[in-house]
């Protein structure tokens, strides 16, 4: 019988991959864990001078392991620099500066959280331990002297937030938030911003003050939301406010508050058209002495009105001298979030000569208005109108301020009307006049500026028969 060669031929091999393999341990033995470790100096003197600032930590890892650096001062304190860190094999070096993980002296009541600090003055004991992940450990040390490094600490004195809970949707109500930063000495870094759930950092900008950057003293930055940038603001939640200052040497203190946003969102508004090709209905009315109103006063309101709009095509509307120019408009909300608007109410009448101010009602920041302005009107639209009646507005109490302010409801439409009663011819006539929706303070968008303009003609009878 022939014996096959093949298993032989594989028995041999394996015996010589063994043979080989015990030959090389007896020859070389494993290499030890940390195959060397040390500092390039033996003293630093971590002051920021540009003079032995910082030491070089180099070690060499003959395999993966989970590595710590600590340094012990002779008086038993003991400072992490690494602390259980993944590390692979291959040669490491890491700059050191003296900067260690945060701690606390004995006895130290400080405002914030300490992250990065600067160890003591003195002589230490360095240590690195490295654990594989076979259980197999090993540990070297050595020696370096801290001296001149006595640096304070970049202490925030102050870190306020007001409001607490803010609501960044432009109604002028709790809309920015001020975040008051106290620098005791200058840094290197100072930044403030929002943490969201998620971890993501907001940043938020410092008011432009003649405080330079990491300028000690008092820092104030202005939060809302980005929305003035014309960016949606952060969805409603709470959100811790960090600040976090450094200085030149590394080290690193952290103070946090806590903000609420409420409501927050874009307001989105316009003027919805009434018809095809009509934006604004306009109709012609005698003036009665009971809409007659002034601040002290006010006039009734007018009727909704409920003609059938034959002068809403009319290319040019005569109106006699005495009489209202009466108009009806509707208004969409489609945003998101409530918009806010004051008075004076729909139905309201102004004589050709009155302003909103001389009905009480003076512009407020943030509020939303209907407005009517014509050529020869001596401000921006000096007649003015909430955006809805008060049926249609929700009523909210605002806590900070004890006020209760009036909104029209997201996705909600709202017919307004009002009139203008004409008492004299101006000097250019007939004149244009059309309608705007005024978020006051804050912009007439191009959309909702000079919607539904018309050709007014005034006439003054008594002048037209005196010829």
């Amino acid at each position: 019988m022939r014996i096959s060669v093949i298993p032989a031929v594989a028995a041999a091999a394996i015996g010589l991959v063994l043979v080989l393999a015990i030959g090389s341990l007896v020859l070389r033995p494993p290499l030890p864990l940390i195959a060397g470790a040390g500092f390039d100096r033996g003293t630093i003197s971590p002051n920021a001078d540009g003079e032995n600032d910082v030491a070089i930590f180099e070690y060499t890892l003959s395999r993966p392991a989970s590595i710590s650096l600590s340094l012990t001062a002779d008086a038993g304190s003991a400072f992490y620099f690494r602390q259980d860190q993944a590390r692979g094999d291959g040669e490491f070096s890491v700059l050191f500066s003296g900067v260690v993980d945060g701690f606390l002296l004995a006895g130290e009541n400080l405002p914030g959280q300490v992250e990065r600090r600067l160890i003591p003055n003195g002589r230490y004991t360095w240590r690195l331990d490295a654990s594989g992940a076979d259980g197999e450990t090993m540990s070297a040390s050595g020696s370096l002297n801290v001296e001149d490094g006595d640096t304070p600490l970049p202490i925030m004195s102050e870190f306020a937030i007001s409001p607490s809970i803010f609501s960044p949707n432009q109604d002028g109500v709790a809309d920015r938030v001020s975040i008051n930063v106290y620098l005791e000495k200058d840094v290197e870094r100072l930044d403030v911003f929002l943490l969201g759930p998620d971890g993501a950092r907001i940043p938020i900008s410092a008011r432009v003050e003649e405080r330079q950057y990491g300028e000690a003293g008092r820092h104030r930055y202005d939060y809302e939301g980005g929305i003035d940038l014309g960016a949606d603001p952060p969805p409603d939640g709470a959100y811790k406010v960090v600040a976090l200052a450094q200085d030149k040497v590394g080290q690193r203190m952290r103070r946090e508050g806590l903000l609420t946003i409420e409501t927050g969102g874009k307001p989105y508004a316009e003027i919805q058209p009434q018809a095809p090709s009509v934006d604004v209905a306009f109709a012609v009315q005698p003036f009665a002495d009971k809409y007659f109103a002034t601040a002290d006063m006010p006039g009734e309101l007018l009727p909704r009105p409920s003609y059938s709009g034959s002068l809403a095509y009319s290319q040019q509307i005569t109106i006699p001298v005495g009489h209202m120019l009466v108009f009806s408009l509707t208004v969409d909300n489609y945003g998101d979030v409530p918009i806010r608007t004051s008075g004076p109410p729909p139905g309201t009448v102004y004589r050709q000569d009155q302003l909103a101010g001389t009905l009480g009602k003076f512009d407020e920041s943030g509020v939303w208005r209907v407005g009517i302005q014509c050529e020869t009107s001596m401000s921006s639209f000096p007649y003015r109108w909430a955006i809805a009646s008060d049926e249609d507005l929700t009523e909210i109490y605002d806590e900070a301020s004890g006020n209760t302010y009036r909104y029209l409801p997201a996705k909600t439409q709202a017919v307004v009307w009002g009139a203008v009663r004409m008492i004299e011819a101006m000097a250019r006539n007939p004149q244009n006049c059309w309608a705007g929706l005024i978020h006051e303070d804050v912009a007439i968008s191009l959309r909702n500026n000079h919607v539904g303009m018309r050709s007014i003609m005034i006439a003054d009878p008594a002048a037209a028969g005196t010829g």
